[in-house]
C-alpha cells in the first residue's frame, strides 16, 4: 500500500470517535481540517487526499473499519463545490459509483451519501450522473435495498440529483417504477419533486 496512503489510515484510526466501551462509533468522524492534513503529512493537496481515499475504498488490504473512515473524509471534503468538481478531473466518479452497488450495505449508504453531496447544487456532478447512467442504481438502491438508512441516502442522492437539473429529472422519470409518474416533470417543480421523494422513501421493500 502506498505509504501516504498508510498515514492516512494510521491518523484517522488513531482519531476516529469511539463509544464508552472503546468500540468504534457507528459513524467515524473526525475533526480534521485540510490545514491539519497539510500539516501532519507534510503538504498533499486536497485532489491527493482525495484519490488516496478512493484508493482505500477499493483495496482489499483495507479492513472496513478504514474503508468508512475514509468514505467519511471523502465526504467531508466533497462539501466543498471545488473539490466536487475535482472528482471527475481526478477520475473518480467511475468508482464512486461502482460503490453503488457494494455487497456492503454501509459501502452502499456512503456511496449514495457521497453522490448527494457532490451533485447538490453543482450542475457539472449531475451531468455525470447522466453520463454514467447512475440514476437507474440509485433508483434500484432506493426501492429494493435490504437496509433502510441506505435507501434514505439514496432518496437524499436522488434528490438532489435532479433539482433543476432537467436531464437528471428525465432520467428519474425513466428509471421510476411501475406506479409511478411517466409524464413530464420540470426540474424546477419542487412540489412535484418532494412528492415523489416521499413516495421513493415509502415506497415498500420485500423483506424476503
Amino acid at each position: 500500500m502506498d505509504p501516504q496512503m498508510n498515514k492516512l489510515l494510521k491518523w484517522s484510526v488513531q482519531n476516529t470517535t469511539q463509544n464508552e466501551d472503546g468500540a468504534p462509533a457507528s459513524k467515524p468522524t473526525s475533526n480534521i481540517t485540510p490545514e491539519m492534513m497539510n500539516a501532519l503529512f507534510g503538504g498533499p493537496s486536497e485532489a491527493d487526499l482525495m484519490k488516496a481515499a478512493m484508493e482505500v475504498l477499493h483495496s482489499d488490504d483495507s479492513d472496513m473499519e478504514n474503508k468508512l473512515i475514509a468514505f467519511d473524509n471523502f465526504e467531508q471534503m466533497i462539501e466543498g463545490i471545488d473539490n466536487a468538481n475535482n472528482i471527475e478531473p481526478l477520475g473518480l466518479w467511475s468508482p464512486l459509483i461502482q460503490l453503488l452497488e457494494h455487497e456492503d450495505a454501509e459501502m452502499r449508504r456512503y456511496a449514495a451519501w457521497c453522490v448527494g453531496t457532490a451533485v447538490q447544487n453543482n450542475e457539472k456532478s449531475q451531468a455525470k450522473l447522466v453520463d454514467l447512467k447512475a440514476i437507474p442504481i440509485l433508483v434500484k438502491v432506493a426501492t429494493s435495498d435490504s437496509k433502510p438508512a441506505t435507501r434514505k441516502k439514496a432518496v437524499y442522492a436522488l434528490s438532489s440529483a435532479v433539482r433543476n437539473y432537467q436531464p437528471t429529472m428525465d432520467e428519474l422519470v425513466k428509471s421510476l417504477p411501475e406506479g409511478y409518474t411517466t409524464e413530464h416533470v420540470d426540474a424546477a417543480d419542487m412540489d412535484t419533486i418532494d412528492s415523489i421523494m416521499d413516495k421513493l422513501r415509502s415506497h415498500p421493500v420485500d423483506s424476503a
